[in-house]
């Protein structure tokens, strides 16, 4: 294929340098990164997408994405793949699949998790909202940039399981840290909960696989001095969205509002940002009850 790929950030770069490694001709554009060695360096946004059977974004925000989508749609050869990699809000994820539809495209929206290792060793999983044509183009170059894709069903759904799954890692990371400073406050060895809860009814993700306490579990941003496999301040963008979204239908959820308080005041007022999302345990040792 010949694939335009418009956001070469830390994310997009190695994604799109996966590609050409399993042989597709990729033209990418970005307004500050170099382009990764193999691929060919647009002009312009309008210029990677022009002539491109699939076009591929790795956006900041959905108002950037809208007005990259405003740009490119226009240019795109007729039956040409739109694939959105970025965490945007569900409307503008919907409002620039139907610009796309409308102009004879088929569109995907695919944000991503996996962070930054797991763009590099193509270990991602996307989250795909889009027609079952559309999922079908784009599921050969999912399966080079990751390890899993899941079509959520229409368009917007791809956004809506990635704020949902980040809403609830959120939080249970903020649980995790909280566990660990009362356990070091109640004198209980960090092992010996990690050995308990690891195996017990506590066990999550945020405690078996990415565990927030230096020196337990497998290894993690927390053995690197909080340096982000996930930064901070991404986390709450996304929790962000998913209070966004949530407002905008109506749905109660205190603990992901919750979340979004402590990340916000984490990142904006205690010194958490250019930290893993996993940095909330130091916080919370630090702190007495309030």
């Amino acid at each position: 294929m010949k694939i335009g790929f418009i956001g070469l950030g830390n994310m997009g770069s190695p994604m799109a340098a996966n590609l050409v490694a399993a042989g597709h001709e990729v033209i990418g554009f970005d307004l500050v990164t170099e382009c990764p060695t193999g691929v060919s360096k647009a002009a312009s946004a309008v210029k990677a997408a022009t002539g491109a059977d699939v076009v591929i974004t790795m956006l900041p925000n959905g108002a950037i994405l809208r007005a990259v989508a405003a740009e490119i749609i226009p240019v795109m050869s007729d039956g040409a793949t739109f694939v959105d990699c970025s965490t945007v809000d569900v409307e503008s994820a919907r409002a620039v699949a139907d610009d796309a539809v409308a102009a004879g495209l088929l569109t995907v929206d695919a944000p991503v998790s996996g962070g930054i290792g797991g763009a590099s060793a193509g270990t991602l999983t996307f989250m795909a909202g889009g027609s079952d044509a559309a999922f079908a183009v784009a599921q050969p170059l999912f399966d080079i940039m990751g390890q899993k894709a899941v079509h959520c069903g229409p368009s917007g759904n791809g956004q809506a399981a990635k704020i949902c799954n980040n809403m609830i890692l959120g939080a249970t990371m903020i649980a995790t840290c909280e566990a660990f400073a009362l356990a070091d406050k109640l004198g209980l060895d960090r092992q010996a909960m990690f050995d308990v809860v690891s195996t017990s009814s506590g066990y999550s993700w945020t405690m078996n696989a990415y565990c927030p306490a230096p020196s337990i579990g497998p290894q993690s941003p927390a053995d690197n001095d909080y340096k982000p496999g996930f930064a901070s301040e991404l986390m709450l963008k996304d929790l962000r969205l998913s209070q966004q979204a949530a407002e905008a239908v109506d749905a109660d959820t205190p603990m992901g509002a919750r979340a979004t308080e402590l990340y916000t005041s984490f990142v904006e007022q205690e010194g958490g940002k250019g930290t893993d999302f996993s940095a909330m345990l130091p916080r919370f040792e630090k702190k007495g009850r309030s």
